[in-house]
């Protein structure tokens, strides 16, 4: 049976935000939690059955919270918060992620059992499709150990592979080089320091960019160190980056066996250390599907088709 129910927003800026410029969030909200909706003044009127109307309750309660910490709220914040109500309650707050003053809640359970194993191992396997999360949570985490002070450095590699596409020479120095590739690692830290921030810190040696091949034969302590695409390394590679980890030292390796660059007859050594660590003490592997997607739901529909 299908009923209304209300919602009072009493805060204009709250009200704002969660209804979107020219109120372009409320067909959204009504997609994601099948209720309609219509804005009244400063209240939320919505029909359903009381199971959407309870979720779409709980979406605003969450709603409500980010708008006091947020300048707006996007289709993608809306579709974080719903999957943070996958969460049960003595979940709650109890992994959190620190950077400076933002704070990063686990969206789900699979993020939240993916910085439970940041916290508890020293090299941690996350593997999985786009938009799952795995390497801004892993930026983020890595950024708040060193601001924290329980970490000295951050050290970021990835392989360099193009993904099907020769771009040729590019010119300027190794970090120039690099950037197109690393992009996405800045994107993430971006996204809860300033440039200027991660600029500063580069700059002093605490965080470090460095393509794969640049690490063999070192010895990295009391450091964090994020492997990203993963899936691109071979074997020797693999086995080279997991042995320069020295005391106080951790790794998170991400990648999506999915999309492996490397030419056919080439096992990924992604691939194979997931076969080939399985079991080991200090070892954690958190394997995110389609349903885990956190970037849009156009995304997770994508993922859902290919998975097929």
């Amino acid at each position: 049976m299908k009923l209304t129910s209300g919602y009072e927003i009493e805060n204009d800026d709250s009200l704002r935000q969660i209804c979107g410029p020219n109120d372009s969030n409320i067909p959204y909200l009504e997609e994601v939690t099948g209720c309609r909706i219509s804005v009244r003044g400063n209240r939320l009127e919505f029909t359903g059955s009381p199971e959407e109307r309870a979720l779409l309750s709980n979406l605003l309660d969450r709603l409500m919270e980010l708008s006091v910490v947020s300048d707006d709220i996007s289709r993608q914040d809306i579709l974080m918060e719903l999957k943070s109500l996958d969460r049960s309650p003595e979940e709650g707050s109890s992994r959190i992620i620190t950077v400076g003053t933002r704070t990063i809640y686990p969206k789900g359970n699979r993020q939240l059992e993916y910085v439970r194993a940041m916290e508890g191992s020293q090299v941690v396997f996350a593997v999985g499709p786009a938009g799952t999360g795995k390497t801004f949570l892993a930026t983020n985490w890595c950024l708040g150990e060193l601001l924290s002070g329980r970490k000295n450095k951050i050290v970021i590699t990835r392989p360099v592979v193009e993904a099907g596409e020769n771009l040729g020479f590019l010119p300027g120095d190794l970090s120039q080089k690099l950037n197109p590739y690393l992009k996405p690692l800045y994107d993430s830290m971006e996204a809860t320091l300033s440039p200027n921030t991660v600029k500063r810190l580069e700059e002093s040696g605490q965080i470090e960019i460095a393509p794969l091949a640049y690490m063999r034969g070192r010895s990295l302590n009391n450091a964090c160190v994020i492997l990203d695409e993963a899936q691109n390394t071979t074997v020797g590679q693999m086995k080279m980056f997991l042995t320069r980890l020295g005391e106080n030292s951790c790794a998170i390796i991400t990648g999506d066996i999915t999309q492996t660059d490397l030419p056919h007859n080439q096992r990924s050594g992604l691939v194979d250390a997931l076969e080939r660590l399985d079991g080991v003490e200090g070892v954690s592997f958190i394997r995110f599907s389609g349903r885990d997607t956190v970037r849009s739901r156009i995304v997770q529909r994508i993922i859902s088709a290919y998975e097929k």
